[in-house]
């Protein structure tokens, strides 16, 4: 979740609903600046008995934060407590109950996200190593329960623990129990943005089931093969979805800022302290009547904070996130970008999958969507199943990727980062399925067994 590093004190009042439309079109860029951001999230654990350590303990999530500083990056807090870390290669952050993020900087190639991503893990490897510390890479915590772990002290955290049991079942989990991998990609202009957003909201399923990694629950298989992509069925209704509007004539900026109004508040950030708005509307922020603030108006930097408080399957700020799979293993980070870039960063490719799925009816959709959580590949789709698809997507991601033509020093382009999706659909397995081979086999029904075999 997005971490305040600066604070932006001239940020321009809104006076109209015009400027929020115009804040999404600040975001098109030429092709030629198209970048690739790149954000994975791990449990951390202690080695010795794999409790989830608390910030402020000997050796916790603060020392942590505290011994990166070696490798150049710089301190970033709240209310005088380390929450965070700004560098070269983007931000380190925490998630709620401490799983450690490196969102990525914005990158040209995946050569180069690949390369970002190993010097991430190698330096929090050798910090780990030192402090008795290892880093796990699911999609949710394997046998903890809520109860088993420590909150992160960030005002915003605490703010949305609060709201979230009014408003779904399984908020609490999303935040304490989850780790993901998405990517960050940029558009040209409103009808690249359109055409990017329904192809990834489309596809956004098959992502889940390729990276499919949170089979279990509190030492036991929970039914599922993505719990977490399950989790956020009953989140937040109002903030969560597979946003049926983007596919409707007429959709862009606009429709999607109305959207985004009618998601409630969580926060307004004020002289560097987040204000409980939860469940208040931002429209009424706009005409100066929110309750906790009487009498001010949102700046731009408020709007940026709500677009972050949204969770659909893709969201848009000025750039478009794509947000369906589980954590894994650092084998797989790349190939999540991968996929994206190659589908959506060609127009040849983007034009390809648009034509794939642009005949799926909104039931065909959201059936997918709801059945791929326990299903996988063998989820529902027209008279088939998703698994019929797979190779295509993945064949027409390789040829966007080809026709980027982006090499390596050696003179590979970027097609081999998918290689472990091709090994997924060749096998017929996504990875929560080995994982449970695993579980039924050789571990012997000791779930313990997966951090020998899942860690980094």
């Amino acid at each position: 979740m997005t971490t305040k590093t600066a604070v932006v004190t001239d940020s321009p009042i809104i006076e109209s609903r015009d400027q929020l439309i115009a804040s999404f079109a600040r975001g098109e860029k030429p092709a030629e600046r198209w970048r690739i951001g790149t954000e994975h999230e791990k449990f951390v654990y202690r080695r010795d008995d794999h409790r989830a350590p608390s910030w402020d303990e000997q050796g916790g999530i603060r020392d942590l934060l505290t011994q990166l500083q070696r490798f150049g990056w710089q301190p970033v807090e709240e209310n005088g407590k380390l929450i965070a870390l700004i560098g070269a290669d983007g931000s380190v952050s925490l998630e709620p109950a401490g799983q450690f993020e490196l969102s990525g900087a914005p990158l040209e190639n995946l050569h180069q996200t690949c390369a970002e991503t190993g010097r991430h893990l190698a330096q929090v490897k050798e910090v780990g190593d030192e402090l008795g510390i290892g880093f796990l890479g699911l999609g949710m915590w394997p046998d903890k329960a809520r109860g088993d772990l420590p909150l992160m002290p960030k005002g915003r955290y605490r703010i949305m623990l609060n709201h979230m049991p009014r408003v779904g079942s399984m908020g609490l989990d999303m935040m304490l129990r989850t780790c993901t991998i998405q990517v960050n990609l940029d558009y040209a202009s409103e009808a690249d943005m359109v055409q990017k957003f329904r192809v990834g909201l489309a596809l956004q399923p098959l992502a889940t089931a390729l990276f499919a990694n949170s089979p279990f629950t509190e030492g036991k298989p929970n039914g599922f093969l993505s719990y977490r992509s399950h989790i956020w069925s009953d989140t937040d209704p109002a903030r969560t979805g597979m946003l049926p509007f983007v596919f409707e004539d007429g959709f862009g900026y606009e429709r999607y800022a109305d959207y985004m109004l009618d998601v409630p508040m969580y926060f307004a950030y004020r002289d560097g302290q987040y204000i409980d708005a939860a469940g208040l509307s931002f429209r009424d922020f706009l005409k100066g009547e929110l309750s906790v603030l009487p009498g001010e108006k949102p700046t731009l930097d408020d709007w940026t904070d709500h677009l972050s408080t949204a969770f659909p399957e893709v969201r848009l700020k000025t750039f478009l996130e794509m947000r369906g799979a589980d954590g894994g293993p650092w084998g797989r980070i790349c190939a999540l970008p991968a996929l994206w870039v190659g589908l959506l960063y060609d127009q040849g490719a983007l034009d390809a999958a648009w034509d794939l799925v642009k005949g799926w009816s909104l039931d065909e959709r959201q059936t997918l969507r709801d059945a791929v959580p326990k299903l996988g590949l063998d989820a529902p789709l027209g008279n088939g199943r998703l698994r019929d698809i797979a190779a295509e997507v993945i064949d027409i991601a390789s040829a966007g990727l080809s026709a980027r033509a982006r090499l390596d020093k050696a003179g590979d382009n970027e097609t081999g980062f998918l290689d472990p999706l091709r090994e997924i659909v060749r096998s017929g397995k996504v990875p929560a399925e080995r994982l449970l081979e695993r579980y039924h086999g050789a571990w012997n029904g000791d779930v313990a067994k997966v951090y020998d075999e899942a860690s980094f």
